[in-house]
C-alpha cells in the first residue's frame, strides 16, 4: 500500500494589528518542497474565512502539473475575521472601503446598519507594515510575485490598493469588485492613477477584473472600469477582464479562482 506525500502544510495564527485595533485570523499554506531560488510566489487572500481553503486547494492540486496548469507551488495566505456573520459583515465595510469626506448610499443600503466605514488606509498599513514583513521574515517569498485577491468589497479594496499603492503587489485580482461603493468613487481614483500614477517602477503590474454574467449592474460596472483603463494604453499595467457565464455574486469565486491564479505565470 503506497502512501501519498502531502504537498503542503497549513499554519494558523492570530495577528493583532496596532493600526486596526483588531486581531486577524491568519492561515498560511506552505509547499513542502524546496523553494525556488527566488522564493515562492505568495497569494494574499482577503476574506480568508471564505476564500483561503479554495485558494489553497487550487494551488495544491494544480501545482502537481505546473507546466500545463501554469500554477506553480506557492504560499497562500488567508486574512480572516472573527465573529458572527453580522459582525464580520460590518468589519468588512470598515476594512475595505476608502476614507471619504461624505458617503452616498444606494437605496438598498439606506436603512441598513452597515457599521463604520472608511478604514482602508489603516488596513493597508496593516498589510504593508505588519503582515507582509512578518510573512517575508517567516517564509521564503518571491518579492516579485506577490498577489492580492479580493471579492466584492475586498475586490474594491484590491482596486483601491492598485490605484493608491501599486508598488506593493505585482498582481491584482479583483473578483466582482464593489465599484458601486460611494457613487462609483473608485472610478475617480482610477482616472487619477491613469493620469499621474504611471511611474511606479520599470515592472509591469497585472490586473484581472472578473464578474459573473448574472451579477446585473456589476457586469456593466466591471466592463466600464476595464474600458476606462484600456483607453489610457497604460505602459505599467496589463489589464484583463473576464465574465463568467451563468454565475452570480455568490457562485462566481470558485469558477474564476483557477483562471485568476494562472495569470501569475501567463
Amino acid at each position: 500500500m503506497s502512501t501519498q506525500v502531502e504537498l503542503e502544510h497549513t499554519e494558523s495564527w492570530k495577528l493583532e494589528s496596532q493600526y486596526m485595533g483588531y486581531t486577524y485570523d491568519i492561515k498560511v499554506s506552505i509547499p513542502r518542497e524546496e523553494a525556488p531560488d527566488n522564493g515562492f510566489p505568495v497569494y494574499y487572500m482577503l476574506d480568508g474565512n471564505s476564500h483561503f481553503q479554495l485558494g489553497r486547494d487550487v494551488v495544491k492540486l494544480q501545482s502537481r502539473n505546473a507546466p500545463k496548469t501554469l500554477i506553480a507551488p506557492a504560499i497562500v495566505i488567508g486574512i480572516g475575521h472573527y465573529g458572527s456573520d453580522d459582525v464580520v459583515s460590518k468589519r468588512r465595510f470598515y476594512d475595505f472601503t476608502p476614507p471619504a469626506k461624505q458617503y452616498v448610499y444606494p437605496d438598498r443600503l439606506k436603512n441598513a446598519d452597515i457599521g463604520p466605514h472608511g478604514g482602508a488606509e489603516k488596513f493597508l498599513s496593516f498589510l504593508e507594515l505588519e503582515l507582509m514583513p512578518l510573512v517575508s521574515e517567516k517564509y521564503n517569498v518571491d518579492q516579485q510575485k506577490q498577489v492580492l485577491f479580493g471579492h466584492s468589497l475586498s475586490g474594491l479594496f484590491v482596486l483601491w490598493t492598485l490605484f493608491t499603492r501599486a508598488e506593493l503587489f505585482q498582481y491584482y485580482l479583483a473578483s466582482s469588485p464593489s465599484i458601486w461603493w460611494n457613487d462609483h468613487e473608485i472610478l475617480a481614483y482610477a482616472e487619477h492613477w491613469c493620469k499621474y500614477g504611471q511611474t511606479i517602477s520599470s515592472e509591469k503590474r497585472k490586473l484581472l477584473i472578473t464578474v459573473g454574467s448574472e451579477e446585473t449592474f456589476m457586469v456593466d460596472d466591471a466592463k466600464g472600469l476595464f474600458s476606462k483603463l484600456c483607453e489610457y494604453s497604460l505602459p505599467d499595467l496589463q489589464v484583463e477582464h473576464y465574465v463568467a457565464p451563468d454565475e452570480n455574486h455568490a457562485s462566481v469565486v470558485p469558477t474564476i479562482m483557477s483562471r485568476a491564479f494562472r495569470m501569475l505565470n501567463r
